[in-house]
């Protein structure tokens, strides 16, 4: 690996999309496959998702979800039962038309998510209203046939979990459709540092086949928001696609109510985004693979010595439940680690040399902000995990400052378009709730409808047509 490798990387300001695409593949976190449309996630990013999975299933086990694995495969009849559903992913469904030299009678879809095949089993599951609730999720890989591939944003296939739910009433799978949300919120913002607002989607957008989707949305660097995940109330539409009934306490046979929710790899790419800068990576400490790298500093015979004391160093952090990595490969020069981790994103950097050995001392030194401090060895325990919550915060802090500095109200459409033009970002509206007053926002300025705010627009007019609104809604562009 040359040196010039971990330097090279085209300046977060010039070239957003360029940056974004080498910090993504000379962190390797990820890189094309020789499949249109896909990626490989390489070991380091994987341990990145690993730690979000591990962050939010214990959320959800918390809260008394259990984990199960459905069929990647979904008959074609399935699909075609919730009409306005099979509509809404037509376009992106991938088929399976032959096994081995079989043509099939009918078509398998690979699944785009998996409503349908679930909903299949439910039916199969339930009988009493005794049976009530049921929380399912899995942890699974998606297809989606995507024309553009954006590592972690945009890809044929993709990683994420899919929650499912059933109950008795409305008011129950409603309950649990913001249950999800404000678990999604508390990881999103406390693990990923990266501050969301939540709201409920517009008809235009929410999920085929749901009453209402609820998301988070995310700014990122470049003014264009980023779907962090979604929850969806999805009322009796699938069960009654899939028949799936219950006796209820009062002898009526009645429809469950259903829920489905779900967050994807496309939340480091959210990362990436926010946190990175012109060396390359931050990554949160929650999240990171490694939280600290400790680097030696020596010269000849001063090696095995700096060496010894690191490995203990690294021994009493991992003690302390911290996630360490001591770089002791002696072809690189200190300078070159420190760079290569830098593009890395690791949190904090521990640097020990024969200076430090005199002092019984270590170097700290923040990823986010290169503030360095002296701690002395038996301190470390104590320190390290200070600095590193003192990171966390500050990437939170840092990231909402700016959502809010680029977050801006307009009730006057040309101004409106102005500011999308020239400095993008959320734009707080109010709306009518004409679909028709939605598509021409999109259609002069590509803004969408990110999400409702839950609060009434207060005798404000609607934004194009002028007539009363009905919503305040924060518009931007997305990915």
């Amino acid at each position: 690996m040359a040196e010039e490798f971990v330097t090279e990387i085209t300046k977060k300001s010039e070239d957003f999309s360029e940056w974004y695409v080498q910090v993504v593949r000379r962190a390797e976190l990820a890189d094309y496959s020789p499949l249109k449309g896909c990626m490989v996630i390489r070991p380091y990013g994987f341990t990145i998702w690993e730690n979000i999975q591990d962050a939010l299933d214990r959320r959800l086990k918390e809260t008394g979800h259990v984990n199960a694995y459905f069929p990647l495969f979904i008959p074609e009849s399935f699909l075609s039962r919730e009409a306005e559903h099979v509509k809404g992913f037509a376009p992106q469904v991938a088929w399976v038309t032959q096994g081995g030299d079989e043509i099939l009678e009918e078509r398998w879809a690979v699944r785009p998510t998996s409503e349908a095949i679930i909903g299949y089993m439910y039916s199969k599951w339930v009988r009493s209203w005794r049976d009530l609730p049921i929380l399912i999720n899995q942890w699974c890989n998606i297809v989606r046939w995507e024309k553009v591939t954006r590592l972690f944003l945009r890809t044929t296939e993709f990683l994420w979990q899919e929650g499912h739910t059933l109950h008795r009433t409305h008011e129950e799978a409603l309950e649990e459709v913001l249950r999800i949300l404000e678990i999604y919120r508390d990881l999103v913002e406390n693990d990923l540092a990266i501050p969301v607002i939540t709201g409920k989607k517009s008809p235009s957008e929410k999920f085929a086949g749901a009453l209402d989707t609820f998301t988070l949305e995310a700014l990122m660097p470049d003014g264009k928001a980023l779907q962090c995940g979604t929850s969806h109330d999805l009322g009796q539409n699938f069960s009654r696609a899939f028949e799936i009934t219950f006796l209820d306490s009062d002898g009526q046979e009645k429809h469950a109510w259903s829920t489905s929710w779900g967050v994807s790899t496309r939340l480091i790419g959210g990362l990436i985004m926010v946190h990175g800068d012109d060396s390359g990576l931050i990554i949160p400490p929650r999240i990171a693979p490694y939280q600290v790298v400790i680097v030696p500093i020596f010269y000849g015979q001063e090696q095995e010595e700096v060496i010894n004391k690191a490995r203990e160093l690294r021994d009493l952090l991992k003690k302390s439940g911290i996630r360490v990595l001591l770089d002791d490969r002696d072809e690189y020069t200190p300078g070159w680690k420190f760079s290569e981790w830098e593009l890395r994103g690791v949190p904090l950097r521990l640097e020990i040399g024969p200076r430090d050995l005199a002092s019984s001392e270590a170097v700290l030194v923040r990823r986010d902000n290169r503030e360095k401090r002296r701690a002395s060895w038996e301190a470390l325990p104590t320190v390290a995990p200070q600095v590193l919550e003192s990171v966390q915060k500050s990437l939170f802090d840092r990231a909402k400052n700016f959502r809010e500095t680029n977050t801006r109200e307009s009730e006057d459409f040309s101004e409106f378009k102005k500011i999308m033009e020239e400095k993008r970002g959320f734009i707080l509206s109010p709306w009518c709730g004409n679909e028709a007053c939605e598509e021409e926002v999109k259609a002069q300025t590509t803004a969408t409808i990110r999400c409702i705010k839950d609060e009434e627009p207060s005798g404000k007019m609607c934004l194009v047509c002028g007539n009363e609104a009905k919503f305040l809604a924060y518009f931007a562009k997305s990915y």
